[in-house]
């Protein structure tokens, strides 16, 4: 009889965590969740097993990972990005400590969830290949762990793969992001402060970017590779709020309140080639489609 597949996602009981842990319960395989705290009420599952611990704390993590998994997806790190400090030592200092656990062991395959960020204001379609000129410590953090852990494919034969992700959307997101705001505010049609909203984004719905995840997990040719996964097609933000607004008919915002950060390009999207041709993966679901579904769980 064949032993039931094992993931450990850290970060399980973030928005990208939570759903990938459904998924993955649905592929059948055991889930564990390593978090610096116990999942929301509502990103909560049963079935999860839930190890608290933060990745940065090197000897905890050795204790409390004792056991073999087959794969190991790696969503850790502080989302909030004001601690300069912590926040690079969470995403760098905390990818280095997992990979040096999971070296040492025979695990199937490895996902750094990295992060468009890494490009900087580095022209549009990004490529894979291009030189990355991080601004932030979040995105320097995320680049210098995307090197390490290609320096780890190469020297060590390390199962890793980096997954680039942009600006991903759906159900039970924090209420601090871009949408789930322009939603919530709409829906008790509240003024509500914008940028000017000229810049151009790429969204991606959650469900497709889990596919991703589980599509890297699953194909050997991913190994070595970094992958950018995005829609591939940008949207004006001014744009993305009118239509919100239009679909709830309801919300009333003020653009040009909100400055828009140094390390912000104008117009930022991928090229998405890479990903369809090494692990057969491209978005399915529709912005009007993602937008639908994630406007009825708000409106719930």
């Amino acid at each position: 009889m064949n032993k039931k597949i094992t993931i450990l996602i850290v970060g399980g009981t973030g928005f990208i965590g939570y759903h990938l842990a459904k998924r993955s319960l649905k592929e059948g395989w055991n889930v564990t969740s390593v978090s610096t705290r116990r999942p929301k009420k509502i990103r909560n599952i049963s079935s999860v097993k839930y190890i608290i611990c933060d990745i940065t704390n090197k000897n905890l993590l050795k204790k409390k990972i004792k056991k073999d998994y087959h794969f190991v997806v790696n969503l850790g790190g502080y989302v909030d990005h004001s601690d300069k400090k912590k926040t690079y030592i969470s995403h760098y200092v905390g990818l280095k400590n997992l990979a040096n656990i999971f070296k040492k062991r025979k695990i199937k395959s490895f996902v750094q969830v990295g992060s468009c960020a890494e490009y900087g204001k580095v022209k549009s379609p990004q490529k894979e290949n291009f030189n990355c000129k991080p601004i932030s410590s979040y995105a320097r953090a995320k680049n210098n762990s995307t090197n390490y852990m290609k320096k780890l494919s190469i020297k060590k034969n390390f199962p890793g793969t980096v997954l680039r992700f942009y600006q991903v959307y759906g159900p039970k997101q924090d209420a601090n992001r871009l949408i789930p705001i322009v939603i919530n505010n709409c829906i008790k049609n509240k003024k509500f402060p914008c940028s000017d909203g000229k810049q151009f984004r790429d969204f991606l719905y959650i469900d497709d970017a889990i596919e991703a995840i589980i599509k890297s997990l699953k194909n050997k040719k991913s190994t070595g590779e970094i992958l950018n996964i995005g829609q591939g097609k940008p949207m004006m933000v001014k744009n993305l709020i009118e239509y919100i607004k239009k679909k709830i008919k309801k919300g009333r915002p003020v653009y040009g309140k909100i400055k828009l950060r140094k390390d912000e390009a104008a117009i930022t999207f991928p090229n998405i080639k890479k990903a369809k041709k090494i692990i057969n993966w491209k978005p399915k679901t529709s912005f009007q489609n993602g937008l639908k579904k994630t406007i009825n769980f708000y409106n719930e």
